[in-house]
């Protein structure tokens, strides 16, 4: 059974809020919570299906690297972020790795008891279906704002889904983004220099604080504004 503490934090993610009490009380009795480490894998492009996962504490890193050992970060997955539910959906080998980037303690819905209440209760796939539109509508806005916007103003708006997890928060409570350069580059398909031009920008702005792995938002109006907006006028 899953903790108090823990479903408290669960009712602030917008999938999981919108299920019956029911329906809740049926993921948190059949879930388990499961512990891993730095750099240890969740699972990696190509497994088999085993169940769909909600970030408690840490962060999982989803993405792919090749055979050369380049990287390709996706999504950035923290609390309370739900994953992995793809491969329900189309039934076929994980499309990317999910990899613990510190100390991550995750629920994991094992693909039985998934299963189970799919076939006594068919109506649910419905919930499913949101959850992964919830993850292709995103997917949508980014390759828009490819093709429609500068790098800033990219870069605001990733800064925006990160905080916001890619839909899943209700509301914003953390202000604080604990990511690098690099990964950010990664997300952005820009070098880190790039990045970090577009961030020092946008901290002369007074949008944001960057330190050495964390960028801080300071003006979350400001951000959104910059996201959605063809242009910005800076202060003389």
């Amino acid at each position: 059974m899953l903790d108090q503490q823990y479903q408290t934090q669960l009712s602030n993610n917008y999938w999981y809020a919108q299920l019956s009490p029911e329906h809740q009380q049926y993921i948190a009795t059949h879930s388990q919570l499961l512990e891993f480490n730095k750099d240890q894998n969740i699972f990696l492009s190509g497994d088999a299906f085993n169940g769909m996962y909600a970030v408690l504490n840490g962060a999982i890193r989803l993405g792919y690297i090749d055979i050369q050992g380049k990287e390709a970060v996706a999504a950035i997955a923290e609390p309370i972020m739900w994953f992995g539910e793809i491969s329900l959906v189309d039934q076929l080998p994980r499309s990317h790795d999910a990899i613990a980037l510190q100390k991550t303690t995750v629920l994991h819905w094992p693909s039985r008891s998934i299963q189970h209440l799919l076939n006594e209760q068919p109506q649910f796939w419905f919930h499913i279906a949101q959850l992964t539109s919830q993850k292709l509508r995103f997917a949508f806005l980014e390759l828009i704002s490819i093709q429609t916007q500068n790098i800033r103003q990219r870069l605001a708006q990733r800064l925006l889904f990160i905080l916001n997890g890619y839909g899943n928060h209700i509301t914003i409570e953390q202000r604080s983004i604990h990511l690098s350069q690099e990964q950010l580059a990664q997300m952005l398909i820009c070098s880190r220099q790039t990045i970090n031009q577009a961030l020092q920008e946008l901290e002369k702005l007074g949008v944001l604080k960057v330190a050495f792995r964390k960028i801080e938002i300071l003006d979350l109006a400001l951000l959104h504004r910059i996201a959605h907006t063809l242009t910005i006028h800076e202060p003389e």
